[in-house]
């Protein structure tokens, strides 16, 4: 059994882990191409056309990757823990259906218009599509994050017999960490995607230097990273303070806080030693954590004793939430020191664009670490307090998981190259690369460069 578990949760991991890349990226990227088709109707400038038609064939590519890897989870969820939909799938069932029916149909109905509409349709309506394709990113956001949330902080919910059931719909939806999770996971977006722009634009720059249309969207990515970076440190303040109110064991394995003490040291690096319950090579702020957490140097703050043994394990919480942090300082750093040197369009060094191309995925390893402190960091629960992790999964052997774990990791091994080298390919190639000549543009009669708008 918990060979089975363990299989059956890295299974999951593996699985989400893939997923997560291509939502996180897309949620953003779709605002973002709304403000690039806008940018072109309203000054017929050509970079822009050619930007939008670029991005949107990268949206297109990662949306059509999240598709297949979600449908994946979803099965999942029936073959590995059929406890979960057993036990809360009066509750998850029907956020799960409000995604689909209110944001996936929405996003794949006007996806067309967006992709094949632009020569077809009316500005106002092709614009609006495209607006409709982020409305419905941003809505998928909010259920998945809902459901997601209400496992971390249930509320709302009553037991019926064996099974638990909404007796309060807003409450199981705006669950005390619901509010802060979003905002943290659509400002997470804004930042993949700004570093995915700024970056890809930087490896154009770096094979045509000349390439005005890379330059524009270069820019247009630091901007929005140097904005939404400092935002999200402020919001990820409210989040962990949300966490330690709600979830204090989550807190206590972030900080790897293995006593209750009062005026708790800031532990910047260390290895945590489960078997001693302390942290070996330690380097530490004294009195840090208890002013970071309750602002005050002498607070006191509750350790992993106080919810042993059903606490999570430290060191991947640990270690994942100072990845997670420290990328985020970088980002800040490296995003408002480019957004500087660039400032009116002033071209950046070859070392500099050779830094924000090595940035490209930051985003994606901040997300990461941020989902393995988020995942991890519920353990030994599935949904806390109400669903253990163990009572949810299925009756599978290990030696079937094993191998479907194996064939899952290399086929999205497979996929993921085959996903980075088109992607690097088509930002290699340029924004100039996916626009047809103007007379393509143009239908029999009409002038040139009207046939767009």
């Amino acid at each position: 059994m918990e060979e089975a578990l363990l299989l059956a949760r890295a299974q999951f991991g593996l699985n989400i882990a893939f997923h997560i890349l291509f939502p996180s990226l897309t949620i953003a990227l779709a605002w973002m191409l709304l403000g690039f088709r806008v940018a072109y109707h309203r000054t017929r400038d050509d970079r822009w056309l050619a930007t939008y038609r670029l991005w949107t064939k990268i949206f297109a590519l990662t949306f059509a990757m999240g598709v297949v890897t979600g449908i994946v989870m979803s099965f999942q969820f029936g073959t590995n823990w059929p406890g979960f939909m057993n036990k809360v799938g009066a509750i998850a069932g029907p956020l799960l259906g409000y995604e689909v029916l209110t944001a996936f149909f929405l996003e794949a109905t006007f996806l067309g218009v967006m992709l094949f509409g632009m020569n077809r349709v009316p500005p106002w309506a092709h614009i609006g599509a495209t607006a409709l394709v982020a409305v419905g990113t941003s809505m998928s956001a909010f259920w998945i994050l809902a459901l997601n949330s209400w496992m971390q902080t249930p509320a709302g919910h009553v037991l019926d017999g064996q099974q638990w059931i909404a007796q309060d719909w807003f409450a199981v939806i705006f669950n005390p960490s619901f509010p802060y999770r979003l905002t943290h996971m659509m400002i997470a977006s804004g930042l993949t995607a700004a570093f995915v722009v700024a970056g890809l634009s930087a490896w154009r720059l770096l094979k045509a230097p000349s390439d005005a249309g890379a330059r524009k969207t270069m820019r247009v990515g630091l901007l929005v990273a140097a904005v939404l970076a400092p935002v999200q440190a402020v919001v990820g303040d409210f989040h962990g303070l949300n966490t330690l109110e709600h979830q204090p064991a989550k807190i206590a394995a972030m900080e790897a806080i293995w006593h209750t003490e009062k005026g708790v040291p800031l532990v910047l690096f260390a290895i945590p030693n489960a078997k001693t319950r302390t942290n070996d090579y330690a380097i530490e702020i004294p009195y840090g954590a208890s002013l970071i957490l309750k602002h005050d140097p002498q607070a006191e703050l509750k350790g992993l004793s106080e919810f042993a043994p059903d606490h999570p394990p430290v060191a991947p919480v640990f270690f994942a939430f100072r990845i997670m942090v420290g990328v985020g300082v970088l980002m800040i750093a490296l995003s408002w020191f480019a957004a500087w040197v660039t400032r009116r369009e002033r071209s950046a060094p070859r070392w500099l664009l050779w830094t924000l191309a090595g940035f490209t995925f930051s985003g994606w390893v901040a997300t990461l670490a941020g989902w393995i402190v988020t995942e991890i960091g519920r353990q030994p629960w599935l949904v806390a307090g109400v669903l253990r992790t163990s009572e949810a999964v299925g009756e599978i052997s290990p030696g079937q998981l094993g191998a479907s774990l194996a064939a899952y990791s290399l086929t999205y091994a497979g996929m993921f190259v085959a996903y980075m080298v088109v992607l690097t390919h088509m930002a290699g190639k340029g924004a100039q690369a996916v626009t047809p000549p103007p007379e393509a543009l143009a239908p029999s009669g009409a002038p040139l460069g009207a046939a767009a708008d």
